[in-house]
């Protein structure tokens, strides 16, 4: 059990409300934050697990009745439950997310703080788009490739996405002298820290068109209808999502988004999927199954001929092998043929003599 007083730690009672724990948490981290003079790290660490746990309502209740935390992350501290270095921010984002207070709190600025403006320096990236794909049941067997159209932001076809016009060139960003970062100053209830944060004119790139563009007035990415090729793999189910990374909305001097394609396969007259078997029912006459017997079945590669033994069974089950789905290495899987057998609705006079004579033999 742990011996660490929380409650303590925070220098509230035990019956303190939310807004009490809040209040002096604030308090004391502001006082023991490593990078204020006077600072504690370590008083800061055990400032911050004791927030984590005693404000966050069920991690309060099994602390107040155990002594411990068994769900999330609990007393041990370090970097369990969304712990970064040994600090853990889970509950600052949740409150930040939920409008709970924190009005003054940024998680950007913490980070950056810590790391060198990390949160604010992370690259731009594009929107992702999601598509939806129709496919024939034999292409979702073999797999195949489509061709769509998109009307999208992309990379601008004149100046390849540096924005100048071209023969023109780029020189350096006289915004932040080619660092592709700028400094700026920031307030929070912990004081006031430097962070870095993109260059809003370059982008982060560092340099900017001598000319703009004309065509992408300087951006780098224009709307246009691009030609996209989309690569089925072999066995999709319907569904199923396909990721194609990069090929979403670009954005300037960042990273285009992705491209998501659904699947939606047909349903097949006579087939289903069950992993890489493919089923089907075959409806077998009565003295076919008794005698034995050869049928003509279509396959997804084209027609077969497959014996039906003597003595078959209702539901039994005939395999054809290496016909059905193909998997990575292009092993295939079967065909499991359902035996449904059919029984005559009348019988003549001597079929019903030929019956009644099986019956007497006792088969």
């Amino acid at each position: 059990m742990s011996s660490k007083d929380y409650y303590s730690t925070l220098g509230v009672d035990k019956k303190a409300s939310k807004d009490e724990i809040k209040k002096a948490f604030r308090k004391l981290a502001q006082k023991h934050h490593p990078d204020k003079k006077g600072g504690d790290e370590k008083k800061f660490k055990e400032i911050n697990e004791a927030y984590n746990i005693l404000s966050d309502d069920k991690k309060r209740a099994e602390y107040d009745s155990y002594g411990r935390v068994f769900s999330g992350s609990g007393g041990g501290g370090g970097q369990a439950g969304g712990g970064f270095g040994g600090f853990d921010f889970s509950d600052f984002a949740k409150h930040a997310q939920n409008g709970q207070g924190f009005e003054d709190f940024d998680l950007g600025d913490i980070f950056g703080e810590f790391f060198g403006g990390g949160a604010r320096g992370r690259t731009r990236r594009g929107n992702d788009i999601a598509i939806d794909v129709e496919l024939e049941f034999s292409e979702s067997v073999f797999g195949t490739t489509r061709t769509v159209q998109l009307n999208k932001t992309s990379t601008c076809d004149a100046c390849k996405g540096d924005g100048a016009e071209p023969g023109s060139g780029t020189e350096t960003c006289s915004t932040c002298n080619g660092k592709g970062q700028v400094q700026e100053v920031k307030h929070s209830f912990m004081g006031t820290f430097q962070t870095n944060r993109t260059c809003d004119l370059c982008r982060g790139s560092g340099r900017v068109p001598k000319v703009k563009c004309g065509k992408c007035a300087g951006e780098g990415v224009a709307k246009k209808d691009e030609e996209i090729t989309l690569s089925i793999p072999a066995g999709i189910e319907d569904g199923q999502m396909i990721r194609m990374t990069g090929a979403g909305e670009a954005v300037p001097g960042g990273q285009a988004g992705d491209l998501y394609i659904k699947v939606h396969v047909k349903p097949h007259a006579t087939f289903t999927k069950q992993g890489r078997d493919l089923l089907m029912p075959l409806s077998v006459k009565l003295s076919d199954a008794l005698l034995g017997a050869t049928y003509s079945i279509e396959t997804l590669d084209g027609p077969i001929d497959l014996k039906i033994p003597q003595g078959v069974t209702h539901g039994e089950m005939l395999r054809v092998k290496g016909k059905g789905v193909p998997d990575q290495s292009k092993k295939r899987g079967d065909i499991l043929v359902k035996v449904q057998i059919q029984l005559p609705q009348k019988l003549s006079k001597e079929a019903r003599k030929a019956v009644e004579k099986l019956q007497e033999e006792g088969i």
